[in-house]
C-alpha cells in the first residue's frame, strides 16, 4: 500500500436488515452476519479486504444497538463502534462518523463501505482504493460504480463520461430504472451501478451536508455539543439519532453535490441482496444446481438449495430456490427472490418472531435455542462459552428449572451462590434474582424449563449486566 494510505480510516456500515433472504436473515440477524459465500461472514469479508492498509484500530463500525449487543457482539466486540438507537439510512450514519473524527480533531480520509458485499478480487478492490485516495484528499467525494452487466433494475445508476479516464466527473444519479430504462442504460454506455462505496476527508462531507441537508447538520452540532458536555458522541446518539432525518446519503447530498467523483471498478462486485443474487455467486454442479448443506438433488437444474438443519430433497425442479432453516422454509421461483420482503411485511404485520429471530439466538455470553415451546412454557438448550456470565436478572411471569447437561455452573439464586455439576439441576422461583455463569474452561451446556403465564424473551428485568446491556 502507498503512503497515502497511511492516514485511510475505514467506515463500515453494518445497520441493514437484509429482508430479501429471509429465512436466514432476520433482524436481529441481518445478512451482513451470516456466511453466504466462503468461511468468513460477509461483514468479516469486508473487514479482511482492508485490513493491508487499515488495521482493526482504524475501523469503525456503525451499527444498531441491539444487533451489537446480541447477535453481533461476539464478531464486533475486537472493533470501535457508534451504536445507533434505531435506524435512520445513511446519511446520518456517515455524518455522525465523520462527526467521531472531527471531535478528535482529526479530518482522515474515510472510506466508507458497506458490511455485506461481495467483492472476490481484493488486489483490484484495494488499487481502486489507493486511486481514490489522491482525488479524496484534495477534496473530492469518489464513489466506484460498476460498469454493469446486465439491464438490472434492482440498482441505482451513476452517469459520468465513458472516455473520462480512471476517475470521472458525475454527471448525474438516477434511481433505480424500469426494464426499458435500463437497457437503454446498457447499450448508450456511460451508465455505471452505483455501488455504494465512497471516499472522502470527513471535513468534505460535513461540508456537503452542511449545503444539502441542514436539518441533519444542525442536528450533528447539537451532538457535537452534547458529546463534548455530557460524555461522548455515544451519549449524544442515544439523546439526538432519532430526530436525523431517515435519508440516504445518495439522495439527500450527492445528487445536489458538483465534487462527485466516480471510478469504474476493476474489480467484481455483488450486493448479494437477494437469493438470486446468492446462487450467482455460489459454486454450482455441471447443471448449474447449488446445493449447500444435507441436501439430494435428482434431475434438478438451474436450482438452489440450501439447507441449515433437516435433509432436503428436490427431485426434477427447475430455477427454484428453496432455504430450509430449524423454524422456517422458503421456496421461490428464480427471479422472483426480490418479492421476498413481501414475506417479511406479512410476518411483521402478524408480529411473527420468525421475522426477528432463529430458534437459535446467539448472545454476548453465549447461545440458547429454543427446543419446543406452547401454551404456558417454553423448553431451551443454553450454551455459555467459558468466561460467559449472564446479567443478574428476574422474571414477573415465569419460573426456571436448570439442569446441567455438560461443564460446571456458578448459579446465584437469591443471593445464594452454588456449583452445579453433570446431571444436577437447580429451580429459579418467580421473581427471584438469578444468575448463571461459566467459570469453567469447557463450555456449560443446560437445559431450561421455563413455566409461568407468559415466557417471552422481554420478561427480563436486569440487575447488573457486563456486557452494557440495558438494566431495569
Amino acid at each position: 500500500m502507498d503512503a497515502q494510505t497511511e492516514d485511510l480510516r475505514v467506515v463500515i456500515l453494518a445497520g441493514g436488515s437484509g429482508t430479501r433472504l429471509w429465512p436466514l436473515s432476520r433482524s436481529l440477524t441481518p445478512k451482513q452476519f451470516l456466511r453466504l459465500a466462503g468461511d468468513e461472514s460477509l461483514l468479516e469479508a469486508t473487514i479482511s479486504r482492508v485490513r493491508p492498509f487499515a488495521g482493526g484500530e482504524k475501523v469503525i463500525v456503525v451499527t444498531g444497538a441491539d444487533v451489537a449487543k446480541g447477535e453481533g457482539y461476539r464478531l464486533l466486540e475486537n472493533y470501535e463502534k457508534l451504536l445507533e438507537p434505531t435506524g435512520r439510512n445513511t446519511a446520518p450514519a456517515i455524518g455522525v462518523a465523520a462527526l467521531h473524527y472531527r471531535l478528535r480533531g482529526e479530518d482522515p480520509v474515510m472510506l466508507v463501505l458497506p458490511s455485506d458485499h461481495l467483492i472476490r478480487d481484493v488486489a483490484a478492490f484495494q488499487q481502486a482504493v489507493e486511486l481514490a485516495m489522491g482525488p479524496a484528499s484534495e477534496g473530492k467525494l469518489v464513489t466506484f460504480g460498476i460498469p454493469p452487466t446486465s439491464p438490472a433494475t434492482g440498482y441505482g445508476y451513476i452517469q459520468s463520461d465513458p472516455q473520462g479516464g480512471p476517475v470521472r466527473r458525475v454527471a448525474r444519479f438516477v434511481e433505480k430504472p424500469d426494464q426499458a430504462t435500463a437497457v437503454r442504460f446498457l447499450s448508450e454506455g456511460g451508465y455505471l451501478w452505483n455501488s455504494g462505496m465512497f471516499v472522502w476527508k470527513a471535513s468534505a462531507i460535513l461540508e456537503e451536508i452542511h449545503r444539502t441537508l441542514p436539518e441533519l447538520s444542525a442536528l450533528l452540532e447539537e451532538m457535537a455539543a452534547t458529546a463534548k458536555a455530557e460524555g461522548g458522541l455515544q451519549a449524544a446518539l442515544e439523546k439526538h439519532f432519532a430526530s436525523a432525518p431517515s435519508i440516504s446519503i445518495d439522495h439527500g447530498v450527492l445528487q445536489q453535490s458538483d465534487r462527485v467523483y466516480v471510478i469504474p471498478a476493476p474489480f467484481d462486485w455483488s450486493d448479494v441482496g437477494s437469493w438470486d443474487s446468492v446462487h450467482d455467486v455460489s459454486d454450482k454442479d455441471t447443471d448449474h444446481n447449488s446445493l449447500v448443506g444435507n441436501v439430494v438433488a435428482l434431475d434438478c437444474r438451474n436450482t438452489f438449495v440450501r439447507s441449515e438443519n433437516r435433509l432436503v430433497a428436490a427431485i426434477g425442479v427447475e430455477d427454484l430456490a428453496i432455504i430450509e432453516t430449524p423454524d422456517a422454509i422458503l421456496v421461490t421461483r428464480r427471479g422472483q427472490s426480490q418479492r421476498v420482503r413481501e414475506v417479511v411485511d406479512e410476518l411483521a404485520r402478524r408480529n411473527a418472531d420468525e421475522r426477528v429471530t432463529h430458534l437459535t439466538v446467539q448472545r454476548p455470553w453465549g447461545s440458547y435455542t429454543v427446543l419446543q415451546s406452547g401454551p404456558g412454557y417454553k423448553l431451551k438448550r443454553i450454551e455459555v462459552r467459558p468466561g460467559g456470565r449472564l446479567s443478574l436478572q428476574s422474571h414477573q411471569y415465569r419460573s426456571e428449572h436448570w439442569v446441567v447437561v455438560s461443564g460446571e455452573a456458578t448459579v446465584t439464586v437469591g443471593g445464594r451462590e452454588s456449583t452445579l455439576l453433570r446431571n444436577e439441576s437447580t429451580f429459579v422461583p418467580l421473581g427471584s434474582r438469578h444468575r448463571l455463569e461459566n467459570r469453567g474452561t469447557e463450555p456449560l451446556q443446560i437445559i431450561e424449563v421455563q413455566v409461568g403465564e407468559r415466557v417471552e424473551e422481554d420478561d427480563i428485568t436486569r440487575y447488573e449486566d457486563v456486557y452494557g446491556r440495558q438494566k431495569a
